[in-house]
């Protein structure tokens, strides 16, 4: 069903997951869409022919569902098929906004700062000789990282000249031109760990530590998930963000400072929860398609 068409009394909503991969995410969402009454439809993207726009091609589309839930592994594949799928008027969460500004570490950084959001001291350079007056502004250690990436990859830490010498001589032979864009970070010293806090809607139902005796903390890279308390502070902190991109499901990377607090450092726009869902027992699976199914009924 498209954006503006009228549901009749008894209509059973059509629900698409668009995936690349059915990972244990992508399951246990079907299964909560089955449980919830919905008709649920898996969309593999790479199985696809995404019409553009409403065209004589539009009535051989393969696609009928009343809603989207985006799930794709790749940040460029999740972006670009949403995109086509708004094409045709077809709601899907997150929106192709959304999901731009977060897979941009640099457009979210600059969003939340703007507003007085604390993020790590972050500048950003395009020259070798910029990152090194870069790294003497912020003070070694720095964290060099890409501007668009997930699961800690191709993040790096350098103590010195020499160290961020090397970093850098290694994203020149990447061919990627984002690798031309050095983010350069403080390094925030954490207790340890980090926080993952999920949005769902209006709501943050879940949260978890991420411990780890690396800096690294993702769960990706080894980091355990312990569950962690949402204080009201952390609430409000992450629903405003979330609202400030306008994102309506995520995972927000969150780092607490001994001097500063609660420091916002990512945005995921396509989180994984199954350790979550182990360590807390949130059935957040369950919570996101409920949230899906009250977007169709709107």
């Amino acid at each position: 069903m498209k954006t503006g068409e009228n549901r009749e009394v008894g209509f059973i909503a059509k629900v698409g997951i668009a995936y690349e991969v059915l990972r244990w995410e992508e399951k246990a969402l079907t299964d909560a869409a089955k449980e919830l009454g919905l008709d649920v439809n898996l969309l593999h993207i790479h199985s696809l022919q995404l019409i553009v726009g409403h065209s004589s091609l539009s009535g051989l589309s393969n696609i009928d569902v009343d809603i989207v839930l985006q799930r794709a592994i790749s940040h460029t594949t999740a972006l670009n098929a949403t995109l086509a799928l708004e094409s045709i008027g077809l709601r899907t969460i997150n929106t192709s906004n959304a999901t731009a500004i977060a897979m941009n570490k640099l457009w979210t950084a600059s969003i939340l700062a703007k507003v007085g959001i604390k993020i790590p001291r972050t500048v950003i350079a395009f020259s070798e000789d910029s990152c090194y007056k870069s790294a003497q502004l912020l003070g070694y250690p720095v964290v060099v990282k890409p501007i668009d990436g997930s699961w800690g990859r191709l993040i790096a830490m350098a103590r010195d000249d020499e160290e961020l010498r090397s970093l850098l001589e290694h994203r020149t032979y990447i061919p990627n031109p984002t690798m031309k864009v050095h983010m350069l970070q403080e390094y925030v010293k954490k207790p340890g760990r980090d926080i993952r806090i999920f949005i769902v809607g209006d709501e943050t139902p879940a949260a978890i530590y991420r411990v780890s005796n690396h800096w690294i903390t993702n769960t990706a890279r080894g980091g355990k998930a312990v569950t962690a308390k949402i204080d009201a502070e952390l609430n409000e902190l992450a629903l405003k963000t979330a609202r400030l991109i306008g994102i309506e499901i995520a995972g927000i990377d969150i780092f607490e400072d001994p001097a500063r607090g609660y420091i916002v450092n990512e945005i995921n726009a396509v989180p994984e929860f199954k350790n979550t869902v182990v360590a807390t027992g949130v059935q957040l699976h369950r919570k996101i398609m409920e949230y899906v199914r009250n977007q169709v009924r709107k």
